[in-house]
């Protein structure tokens, strides 16, 4: 079978993309996480279908990197965005449907992608950091020394400890660089290694940071793959809403693949 793809990236956070709004192509588990290996496959973060819905302007489909159906991506949901705008489907502002729900989003004039992000009305503080739901489960934890911190082998451990390793979750480490600059690296379930960047995780980290206790909050984000910002009401010490997650998502390439 030979399936036509795109490539895109959100600040290094890398998704193949399919457009089945007149072809589906029923990959099993195995052929996704092929076409995602760096090493036989295309290589990526994750894989995206972007489908028909009878309601909003398209459904998303997201799988990680292992070939399973996963959670919300932000960095996912940027980049299926701006793919919709490549196929000429153009909106002053997009609503699409994803595992987590509906979703709102903008393309602004210098090309950065927002999207509107679910509610969050929960943070758990752990002995290991702050647990939070943004669409997919995230840890938070603050560090020192972010760039040389051993991150993969750190939420490696967190990641399978006996609290997580059932469901899984996305650990976040965070050094605060101000008072509304974050650093954030994270190494993601599903990958099961640390990417350049990851949505949801810098939602979350910056959620976990809030530095003004009630209203707006506008948080800058460093990734190892760019710069992303974070904009939410704050109504409560656990209770966010308005949450938007800004930046950049760039074609990189398409092409053909066989996939037997």
């Amino acid at each position: 079978m030979t399936v036509p793809f795109y490539k895109y990236h959100g600040t290094g956070n890398d998704f193949i993309l399919l457009d089945e709004r007149e072809n589906s192509y029923n990959l099993s588990t195995e052929q996704i996480a092929r076409l995602c290996h760096r090493r036989f496959g295309i290589g990526a973060d994750g894989l995206m279908k972007l489908q028909p819905s009878e309601k909003f302007d398209f459904r998303m489909i997201y799988y990680n990197a292992d070939g399973r159906e996963g959670s919300m991506c932000g960095n996912g949901g940027r980049c299926i965005i701006r793919f919709a705008f490549d196929l000429d489907i153009r909106r002053e502002e997009y609503h699409f449907v994803a595992t987590d729900g509906l979703h709102l989003a903008t393309i602004d004039l210098d090309g950065t992608v927002r999207l509107k992000m679910s509610d969050v009305k929960d943070i758990k503080h752990t002995n290991e950091g702050d647990v939070l739901n943004t669409g997919s489960p995230h840890l938070v934890k603050l560090v020192t020394g972010i760039k040389t911190y051993p991150v993969t082998t750190e939420g490696r451990e967190i990641r399978y400890s006996d609290d997580y390793a059932a469901e899984g979750i996305n650990v976040n480490f965070v050094e605060v660089l101000d008072e509304s600059t974050l650093y954030v690296r994270t190494y993601e379930r599903g990958v099961e290694d640390e990417t350049y960047s990851c949505g949801t995780g810098v939602t979350a980290s910056a959620l976990a940071n809030a530095h003004n206790d009630r209203g707006f909050n506008h948080v800058n984000i460093h990734t190892l793959g760019g710069k992303l910002y974070v904009e939410f009401e704050r109504l409560g010490e656990h209770e966010f809403h308005d949450i938007w997650l800004g930046g950049p998502a760039l074609p990189v390439f398409k092409g053909f693949v066989e996939v037997d």
